[in-house]
């Protein structure tokens, strides 16, 4: 038994040591040519208190004078995934990586959760913000909504319409509650084609119903059915805990104690820290048009957010210029899955204020 409990402490200790190893907690920087940082270039990971509490920020571009992109991420922070999905979005912009209030880097234990709430989290964007815009000098920005933070930003942007050139969302949510039904039925339906009648079963004890709500026990399953099926994260990715657990340790950018807080912030927030006012809005009615150009980017093998609620509410939504984009490779996270096309997009419709490649109507 000793022997055994020796063998398990120096497994430990190793672990940890190639944990803390890669745990330095700063982002690399740009390089040019000759492995020296590049010149005019900027990789950062900063924090600034917003409307009262410390928030966390990755700010990284090749040339700090671009546009500046503010990424609003959903349930869980998307930066380091971007080590094993690169989207190259720092060529064209600069992009901020903010970390909400309560997630990441922004996790605080005794954050009073009296603050955890939809007006809070929408003054908090419209305050990160103006905290760029002084920073970089720039009159508007560009704000970027994934999934969850869809849902955050589309409402900042709708506020205050005069701080951005255009509101980009990608897997942009709109009626989550119909969203997780029309999920639902098509997993148990792909489930029961495909003979997997022990997870079929598990989701005939947890119906999903428009009357009835979401059961507890459909949220268990869900990432694991959705991963399973490739209409979850990305096309590809199969795991939670190899696509996004294991590459969040992987990361040099946190210290350990920040990927220790990444993973505590995301127990206490489960789907959402903010998914009872998700799951009770129809944003097509509480949002039905916006002062500036909207681009929407989905996936469409995405059933975490649905491409198809997505794709209907664009076409409705009053906005100057619009534009719908597919991507036929992808499900929940077309930045990461597809990153040239989206690049593509950015740069010859977004950046030109057009929408000469969206889909056509």
């Amino acid at each position: 038994m000793w022997i055994v409990f020796g063998v398990f402490l120096a497994c430990l200790s190793i672990l940890l040591g190639v944990l803390l190893a890669n745990s330095p907690g700063n982002p690399e920087p740009f390089l040019d040519e000759s492995g020296k940082p590049l010149a005019g270039s900027l990789s950062e990971k900063t924090f600034v208190t917003i409307q009262g509490a410390k928030q966390g920020l990755f700010i990284r571009g090749r040339d700090a004078t671009n546009p500046v992109l503010l990424y609003v991420h959903g349930g869980m922070p998307e930066y380091f995934l971007a080590r094993n999905y690169p989207t190259r979005l720092e060529d064209d912009f600069t992009v901020v990586w903010w970390e909400q209030r309560g997630s990441g880097l922004s996790y605080r234990a005794d954050l009073p959760p009296e603050t955890i709430n939809l007006e809070q989290f929408i003054r908090d964007t419209i305050e990160v913000t103006n905290y760029l815009r002084a920073r970089f000098g720039k009159e508007k920005i560009y704000l970027l909504g994934h999934s969850g933070g869809s849902f955050i930003a589309l409402q900042a942007a709708a506020r205050a319409p005069e701080l951005y050139f255009a509101y980009l969302g990608v897997a942009q949510m709109v009626d989550q509650l119909q969203s997780e039904k029309m999920a639902y039925d098509y997993m148990l339906q792909a489930f029961r084609t495909a003979g997997n009648r022990k997870m079929a079963r598990k989701l005939e004890a947890a119906p999903v119903s428009l009357p009835g709500g979401i059961p507890d026990a459909y949220l268990a399953l869900r990432d694991a059915a959705m991963h399973s099926l490739g209409i979850g994260t990305t096309r590809a990715m199969k795991s939670v805990i190899t696509g996004v657990f294991f590459a969040s340790l992987a990361c040099r950018a946190y210290t350990l104690p920040e990927k220790i807080n990444l993973w505590r912030a995301k127990a206490k927030s489960g789907v959402s820290s903010l998914w009872k006012e998700i799951i009770a809005t129809d944003l097509a009615q509480k949002v039905p048009g916006l002062d500036l150009p909207v681009y929407f980017f989905s996936g469409i093998y995405d059933y975490t957010v649905s491409y198809a609620l997505a794709k209907g509410y664009l076409e409705k939504l009053q906005a100057p210029i619009k534009g719908f984009y597919t991507f036929h490779q992808s499900a929940h996270s077309p930045m990461f899955e597809e990153p040239e096309k989206m690049r593509h997009i950015l740069r010859e419709d977004v950046l030109e204020g057009t929408n000469n490649l969206a889909d056509a109507h």
